[in-house]
């Protein structure tokens, strides 16, 4: 036997010379990494899907903490109570003093 019918002969060979397999091999190397939707775009979309999820949970998160606000701030004395705290309004006639810390040491 030659060296041509011992390759020719040889299961690999034969299994690559496949017709089939000719077309398919291509076809799966283009669908997995040519096309535009390929494997490697497909897994930017999940990425992407799961940074748009957590954003979702993050802002529901925290229009539920804004309800809640909202809901105690239907009471007069939280309305008060809130503008004060959070934007320093006071009443006609009163004084605020705010004293702040100074948290840096100094050298003497």
């Amino acid at each position: 036997m030659n060296r041509f019918q011992k390759i020719k002969n040889n299961r690999y060979f034969k299994f690559f010379t496949n017709i089939y397999v000719i077309i398919v091999i291509p076809f799966l190397v283009w669908m997995l990494f040519f096309d535009e939707n390929s494997y490697l775009i497909h897994r930017e979309f999940n990425k992407e899907i799961k940074d748009l999820e957590s954003t979702i949970s993050f802002y529901k998160e925290k229009i539920a903490k804004d309800k809640a606000t909202i809901k105690k701030l239907q009471d007069s004395l939280e309305l008060e109570r809130f503008a004060r705290e959070k934007y320093l309004m006071k009443k006609e006639n009163e004084e605020i003093y705010i004293i702040e810390f100074d948290t840096l040491k100094k050298n003497d």
